[in-house]
């Protein structure tokens, strides 16, 4: 399965690499990304492939937004058909 994963906070050193990081340790494979800094805020929003993790997309849910809550990030994650179902016009 599809699924969004996005990250917000303020910008730092290795907050790629500790999300990458974190994904790739419950084998989510990351299909696209794409991440800037607007002003000292960094945003990344990946498209990642779910279908190897042996959590449940509520269970990384809930993974995600611990990890991030300790490194001062919001970390999201939402299958890829309730986000678009959530941003169509």
């Amino acid at each position: 399965m599809k699924a969004i994963v996005t990250v917000i906070g303020k910008d730092r050193v290795g907050i790629t690499a500790a999300v990458c990081s974190l994904l790739a340790r419950h084998n989510i494979n990351i299909l696209d990304i794409t991440q800037t800094v607007l002003q000292e805020f960094f945003t990344m929003v990946m498209l990642v492939d779910t279908a190897a993790c042996e959590q449940s997309i509520g269970d990384m849910a809930d993974i995600l937004a611990q990890a991030g809550q300790e490194e001062g990030l919001s970390i999201r994650i939402q299958r890829e058909d309730i986000f678009n179902a959530m941003h169509r016009i």
